[in-house]
C-alpha cells in the first residue's frame, strides 16, 4: 500500500506525476490555501505534506499529524515552518533554493525598471486615454539607472545574480551581508562591502535579498528610511516582513524616498484597503518573483523528489534541518 501525500495546491502536472510514482496523493484543488482546519484534516493522516509559502505550518498542525516523516514546500524560504518543533518531532523539512534565483533576479530588476522610469503610471495614462498631447518634455519624468549606485542587503545565490545583472548598467554596486563575502567573490561581481546605514545613504537603489529570521524583521524602519536619498527607490523580493511597512508607507507619503517596487508584503494576498495601493510612488505585484513556466516546473520536480527520497530512507536534494537525522534517522522513515 502507498503512503499517503497531501499537497496544498495544484502544483505542475510533473510534479504530481512523481509523487504518484511512489504515493497516493491527495490535491487541494481549489484556487486558495487550504484553511487551517482543512490542512490539519488532510494532513493528519499523511506521511508527507509538500505545501507552499503561504500555508502555515506551526505547532498546532505539527501536533496532530500521526504519521508525518516530511515536509516538502516548493518555496526557498522556509519562515512560514515552524522547522524548530518539526525537528523535535523528528520530521524532515526541505526547500528549493536555488532553482528560483535567476528568475528572482529578473523580477527584480524588472521592478527596479518600473519604479525608475514610471512604466506602471505611464502604462496606465495611455490606456486611460489621457494621452492627447504628442510628445512632451517634462511627461513622466524618471530616474536615470545606468551608472548610479546600486545596495543590495543579502549578498545570497539572488543577491549576486542581480549583482551580475548590474553590470550591464556600469553601476557601482555596494552590499550588506551578515558576513563579509570572499574577496575572489567580490572582486567577480565587482561588490564594496558597507555597514547598513552607509549602505542606505550612498545608494540609489536599494534592493532587499535576505530571508526573514528573528534578526531581519522590520530591519528597514523609520530610522533607515530616513538614511536613504530623497531620489533613491526600494525594491524587495525577498519578504514582506523584513520591511517595516507602515513606515515604509509613511517614506512614500512624505517623500523621504522616491518610490518603491514591492513583490512581497507583510500580509499576503494584501488588504484591499492596505494604503500602498493608493500610493502612485510604488509598484506592487503579488509575490511573482519565481512565476516562470520553467522555474514552477522545476521547482514542482525537485519539492517532489525531496519528499519521495526522505519517504524511501534517502537524503533530500535540499535538507533544511540536518540536524533532524540525529533524532530521526533516515533508515526509520523509510516506508517506500
Amino acid at each position: 500500500m502507498k503512503p499517503l501525500v497531501f499537497v496544498t495546491r495544484d502544483i505542475p502536472s510533473n510534479g504530481l506525476e512523481i509523487l504518484k510514482e511512489f504515493c497516493e496523493v491527495k490535491v487541494w484543488s481549489e484556487s486558495f490555501p487550504p484553511p487551517k482546519q482543512e490542512l490539519i484534516k488532510n494532513a493528519k493522516e499523511a506521511y508527507g505534506l509538500l505545501c507552499m509559502l503561504n500555508d502555515k505550518i506551526d505547532s498546532e498542525v505539527l501536533n496532530s499529524v500521526l504519521n508525518l516523516k516530511v515536509i516538502s514546500s516548493m518555496s526557498a524560504g522556509f519562515d512560514h515552518i515552524d522547522v524548530e518543533e518539526a525537528t523535535n518531532k523528528g520530521i524532515y523539512v526541505t526547500n528549493t533554493p536555488e532553482v528560483l534565483t535567476e528568475a528572482t533576479a529578473d523580477l527584480t530588476w524588472a521592478l527596479l525598471m518600473a519604479a525608475a522610469r514610471l512604466i506602471v503610471k505611464a502604462d496606465n495614462y495611455v490606456r486611460q486615454r489621457r494621452w492627447k498631447e504628442g510628445w512632451s518634455p517634462t511627461l513622466f519624468l524618471g530616474e536615470n539607472v545606468y551608472g548610479k549606485t546600486l545596495g543590495i542587503i543579502g549578498a545570497g545565490k539572488i543577491g549576486l545574480a542581480v549583482a551580475a545583472r548590474a553590470s550591464g548598467f556600469n553601476m557601482k554596486k555596494i552590499y550588506f551581508n551578515r558576513s563579509k563575502l570572499p574577496k575572489e567573490i567580490e572582486e567577480k561581481y565587482g561588490l564594496t562591502y558597507k555597514p547598513l546605514e552607509e549602505l542606505l545613504k550612498e545608494a540609489d537603489f536599494v534592493t532587499i535579498h535576505t530571508p526573514l529570521t528573528k534578526e531581519t524583521y522590520h530591519m528597514i524602519g523609520e530610522d533607515q528610511l530616513k538614511l536613504m536619498k530623497r531620489t533613491s527607490i526600494l525594491i524587495n523580493t525577498a519578504r514582506g516582513a523584513v520591511i517595516n511597512e507602515n513606515a515604509l508607507i509613511k517614506a512614500l507619503k512624505e517623500k523621504w524616498i522616491a518610490g518603491a517596487a514591492l513583490d512581497v508584503f507583510e500580509k499576503e494576498p494584501i488588504n484591499p484597503d492596505n494604503p500602498l495601493l493608493e500610493l502612485d510612488n510604488v509598484v506592487v505585484t503579488p509575490h511573482i518573483g519565481s512565476a516562470t513556466k520553467e522555474t514552477r516546473i522545476k521547482m514542482a520536480e525537485i519539492a517532489a523528489k525531496n519528499l519521495v527520497s526522505v519517504l524511501k530512507g534517502e537524503l533530500p536534494i535540499y535538507l533544511v534541518n540536518p540536524e533532524v537525522q540525529k533524532i530521526m534517522p533516515l533508515h526509520k522513515v523509510k516506508v517506500i
